[in-house]
């Protein structure tokens, strides 16, 4: 087994008492002393700061590196603004997800950020696929994710100018002389910024962001069930590369200008069977929010059955929302149980326990969107 790697605030997870865990290669926090549920509950009413800097960092460069990425993504790039960025997903031949990501239009390049877990597989595709004359650069930085309704207080406190930001907006700034790249946006469902800084400022920048009264350290573990209440996917669990973006409830992510009739139609792996998928609805399951009764989480694996018995879907991601006050969850169904308001059963340990198909997200957003 491969040694795993660090983060540059390792040392002060470790100071701080953080349980640490493997997770996509790297040694991360899954919790703080805090503890999971208030971890969460603080994020929700308050502020908390997350090392994310496990993700992969990368700037394309090159001739029109909006259209030199569209040959990969069914995402609309080339109409993203500069200072924006936008959600994307790299696509298989066969339709199915081989990641999600960020794109940034940072002016005259692109800055991109995938997850962890498919980084390496991430930078070899797009080397891959990459027309000739664009440039993939691999950057060493950290990223923290201060997220919560009071992250724009603290972040006025810092750096005034990141608040006039809205949803989805990134900007470069100062933050007590450190040069910091920010947008905002997060994984949590509430306001929040993403802040990219120099692996070796990361850790004094944590430092002053955790000094501030409403900020707490926050582990993987709230980080996972915040995302669930927010309907938010985590790839390998809720997509893959067996689900298509139609099937996952992704088709928004796919650009009106890449549709068919749109000016760049098609021109991305898999384009076929997804832009039929559009037109056609003629997918047999999709993904849909779960909720639960009484207190008994129904976890991810998890098999779902009509009231008659068959079998009809499975539960991708689960656990209890504390924010909700009742197990959550999110899986696929047949479309003929898809229809908001269907009763299900989640199959736990022999007993068929009812779950109700319920609207994304859980938690109503936080989203600053001016």
């Amino acid at each position: 087994m491969s040694e795993l790697k660090h983060t540059p605030l390792h040392g002060l997870h470790r100071e701080l008492g953080a349980k640490l865990v493997p997770f996509a290669g790297y040694e991360m926090p899954v919790q703080y002393p805090l503890g999971v549920k208030k971890e969460h509950e603080h994020t929700r009413s308050a502020c908390g700061l997350f090392d994310v800097s496990h993700m992969g960092q990368l700037l394309l460069r090159g001739p029109s590196p909006a259209e030199a990425l569209e040959t990969l993504v069914p995402a609309d790039i080339v109409g993203l603004e500069p200072g924006w960025q936008r959600y994307a997903l790299f696509t298989s031949e066969a339709g199915g997800i081989l990641d999600d990501l960020m794109v940034v239009n940072a002016g005259d390049h692109l800055y991109l950020v995938v997850n962890a877990a498919c980084k390496e597989q991430d930078i070899a595709h797009l080397r891959r696929g990459l027309s000739a004359g664009h440039e993939l650069e691999v950057l060493d930085r950290g990223l923290l994710a201060l997220q919560g309704p009071k992250a724009a207080e603290v972040m006025a406190r810092l750096c005034p100018a990141a608040c006039e930001m809205v949803f989805m907006q990134h900007g470069r700034f100062e933050i007590d002389g450190f040069s910091v790249w920010i947008s905002r946006s997060g994984y949590t469902g509430e306001d929040g910024f993403e802040i990219s800084v120099a692996a070796d400022q990361s850790e004094a920048l944590a430092r002053r962001l955790l000094a501030e009264p409403e900020v707490e350290a926050i582990g993987l573990g709230a980080r996972d069930s915040l995302r669930l209440e927010a309907g938010l996917c985590l790839y390998g669990h809720d997509i893959d590369t067996e689900t298509t973006p139609v099937e996952a409830g992704l088709v928004w992510a796919i650009g009106q200008p890449r549709r068919r009739g749109g000016e760049r139609a098609g021109g991305f792996p898999g384009a076929d069977v997804i832009l039929h998928q559009v037109a056609a609805k003629d997918h047999q399951r999709k993904r849909v929010g779960l909720l639960g009764e009484g207190r008994a989480p129904v976890r991810e694996g998890v098999e779902l059955f009509d009231a008659e018995g068959g079998r009809i879907g499975i539960v991708t991601s689960g656990g209890f929302g504390p924010s909700v006050g009742r197990p959550v969850a999110m899986g696929y169904v047949a479309l003929s149980h898809a229809e908001i308001g269907m009763q299900v059963f989640a199959d736990v340990r022999g007993k068929r326990l009812p779950m109700t198909v319920s609207r994304m997200p859980f938690v109503a957003p936080g989203y600053y969107r001016g």
